[in-house]
């Protein structure tokens, strides 16, 4: 029978190294008593090569450091000069600086002995931790402590003082060097120069150049880079040119570092074409840009307007995939190119940044919608809107360029005006996220929705806007309101009015009317009433027909008392009311209870009435067998000096006494003979003649 397994193939795995298994031991467990046992059992005997190589494997300095004093308290090694050196660079790095001087300043009591590459680690380590004064306390301790200082310590204090600023310390320290009888190195003049010009002090680098040079110390590439840098930090490219030429003459090959420094300094002084020539000329020597040179010089072209060098220089960092060291370039490109009107050349920034693993942002969108916009290709910039609003750009919390009103707005009222308000109210609520509250971009989203139908999605955006506290407009409420007229929904029109004067807007008077006549037509009569005390509490006094027709549905329907406190309101206001027509209509419609009180209304408050319109409600209410209404009124009408020779006064009396109402008859036969003949009609003191 053949067996079913078989022997892998290749070569079999090398078993783990013991320092990397104590690595992940004191990486995966707290350091305890349990995990030291742990390590004891699984290393029988510690040497100096584990230990070294355990410190160097340990993934945080933590662990480096309580393996290191561990080991040492345990008696299980000794350590020696190389460990020592090793965790206190380790510790140097993690900034735990107070550590790693306690095991520098201890290494004597344990017999091992000091030197001064020591020293400098810690002083290196202490100048990047920008703690100076401790840097130069290590320093002198070095001299009190009786260990050499050569060069290399004195190299690495200048560094650590000038990188502050600290130059006339260095210049005691290098006169004190020199009074010690070291003698400086063409790296400890890079340095000096490098730190003069850092604190701006130009004649004293300038000094130690010719000092250097003096010595016999010939200067270098990096020397003169220094110096090239230093002259165009002051703007002075002359100078710098002559060292740069100088440097050529003297078969020092300049480097890309020296390119670079000058096309920045030509760059700086708005001198374009030198930055080009020179850029030109290190391709020519075979010396390829790096992503400096590219930041240096791309901005420069931008500002001056070469544009097409711009777009040339930008595909060859594409084709060599290197990115820029600034990522603002990008944004600068795009506004340049689009200001050219290249907006080709401009899209071709935005898919350099893709090719080159660049975050693109809502702002770089931003820059090529707006502009895309402004040469109305749209398409365009719909397509762009769209990767935006699918990726969901703008919503990124990295984005640092966000996009800007003069962007947005434009496409958004361009999608409400062409039947897409749905795709712009989705990139809006993006937008929104992000705290935009624009409301220009909420009318025209509004608008759209009108446009189209939907006046409920833009009540939806209006109550948005007061959720947000954002200002509504008169236009915004004018469209929803019409929105809802159009789709023939008049109550809600009603509700859009409301909140348009509750945010302090006075309706335009054919918005008043539009809405009152939908209302009516829809057989909203009372809302239609409230809609006309609005318009006429606001102070507009036109229409004055539709109300006519709106006070005589209230009182056809029974709604009298809303109807006299609307003439009462219409009088108050100097809005002039026709009673008499009121009456007429009521009378011939048999509506005689609220033509009665019509009357009433207006005998009382004095107004002009006709007498026929007298005669009219007395008919009426005679002919409906509503005998004692018609007496009230009638002894109203002749206390106020109105009618006694109406033609039905024989038969209102004859009614009276039939039904029993003597005392009524003869009251009224009493006042008809003690007054005469009647006067024609009174007239009141308030007008009420309706002027059509």
């Amino acid at each position: 029978m053949v067996s079913a397994h078989r022997t892998p193939r290749g070569k079999t795995r090398n078993p783990e190294k013991t320092e990397d298994i104590i690595c992940r031991m004191m990486d995966n467990r707290a350091w305890t008593t349990r995990l030291q046992n742990s390590i004891r059992a699984l290393v029988p005997e510690f040497d100096h090569s584990l230990v070294y190589n355990v410190l160097h494997g340990a993934k945080n300095s933590e662990h480096a450091l309580q393996f290191f004093r561990w080991v040492e308290r345990a008696g299980l090694i000794r350590h020696d000069r190389e460990a020592h050196l090793t965790i206190i660079e380790i510790l140097g790095r993690a900034s735990k600086l107070n550590h790693a001087r306690c095991i520098l300043l201890d290494m004597a009591k344990k017999g091992v002995e000091w030197d001064e590459d020591f020293f400098v680690v810690l002083i290196d380590s202490y100048g990047k931790a920008g703690i100076v004064q401790e840097a130069v306390k290590i320093f002198q301790k070095m001299e009190e402590l009786g260990v050499d200082r050569t060069i290399k310590s004195y190299d690495a204090f200048f560094k650590v003082i000038l990188r502050r600023g600290r130059y006339m310390m260095a210049k005691r320290y290098f006169n004190k060097m020199l009074s010690e009888g070291i003698e400086p190195t063409r790296h400890t003049y890079n340095i000096m120069l490098w730190g003069f010009f850092l604190s701006l002090r130009l004649d004293t680098a300038n000094r130690f150049f010719e000092d250097m040079k003096n010595r016999g110390i010939a200067p270098d590439a990096v020397t003169y880079n220094t110096m090239i840098n230093g002259y165009t930090r002051f703007k002075r490219m002359e100078e710098a040119e002559k060292l740069f030429v100088e440097m050529k003459a003297k078969n020092l090959a300049p480097t890309v570092i020296s390119y670079t420094t000058m096309i920045k300094g030509y760059v700086t002084l708005e001198q374009v074409e030198d930055g080009l020539r020179l850029f030109e000329e290190m391709k020519s020597f075979g010396i390829k840009p790096n992503a400096t040179t590219y930041s240096t010089l791309l901005p420069g072209l931008c500002d001056a307007g070469k544009t097409i060098e711009a777009k040339t220089i930008l595909k060859e960092m594409v084709e060599r995939y290197i990115a820029p060291k600034d990522n603002s370039i990008f944004i600068k490109l795009l506004n340049s190119q689009c200001k050219s009107g290249d907006l080709n050349a401009a899209s071709d920034v935005l898919k350099a940044m893709i090719r080159l693993s660049i975050p693109t942002e809502a702002g770089h969108y931003g820059v090529l919608i707006e502009n895309f916009c402004k040469a109305n290709e749209f398409d365009q910039a719909i397509k762009l809107l769209d990767k935006l609003v699918e990726k969901e750009i703008v919503l990124r919390p990295e984005n640092s360029l966000e996009m800007e009103a003069n962007a947005y707005n434009p496409m958004i009222q361009y999608l409400c005006h062409h039947g897409q308000t749905g795709r712009a109210e989705v990139f809006f609520r993006q937008l929104m996220k992000k705290g935009v509250l624009d409301p220009t971009a909420f009318t025209n989203l509004i608008r759209g929705h009108a446009k189209e139908g939907n006046p409920g999605l833009a009540f939806e955006i209006l109550k948005i806007m007061g959720r947000r506290g954002v200002p509504k407009d008169a236009d915004a409420y004018k469209l929803l309101i019409e929105s809802y007229l159009r789709k023939g929904e008049p109550a809600d029109a009603k509700m859009a009015l409301d909140g348009m004067m509750e945010d302090g807007h006075l309706p335009e008077s054919g918005i008043f009317k539009s809405v009152m006549e939908s209302l009516l037509e829809d057989g909203r009569i009372q809302t239609a009433s409230r809609a006309m005390k609005s318009m006429v509490e606001k102070g507009v006094k036109e229409h004055m027909d539709l109300v006519f027709k709106i006070l005589e549905a209230l009182l056809m329907r029974g709604h009298v008392e809303e109807a006299l406190g609307r003439i009462e309101l219409l009088m108050q206001n100097g809005c002039a009311t026709n009673i008499d027509s009121l009456l007429s209509i009521l009378s011939e419609k048999g509506k005689t209870i609220a033509a009665l009180k019509l009357l009433d209304f207006g005998l009382e408050r004095d107004c002009n009435i006709d007498v026929s319109s007298y005669e009219k409600v007395l008919d009426a209410l005679l002919t409906a067998g509503k005998t004692l209404n018609a007496y009230s009124i009638l002894c109203k009408i002749m206390e106020k000096g109105g009618i006694t020779n109406w033609s039905s006064l024989a038969d209102l009396i004859k009614s009276l006494n039939q039904e029993g109402n003597t005392k009524q008859a003869d009251i009224l036969s009493r006042m008809v003979q003690g007054s005469g003949t009647a006067s024609g009609n009174k007239k009141g003191k308030k007008q009420a003649a309706f002027a059509s």
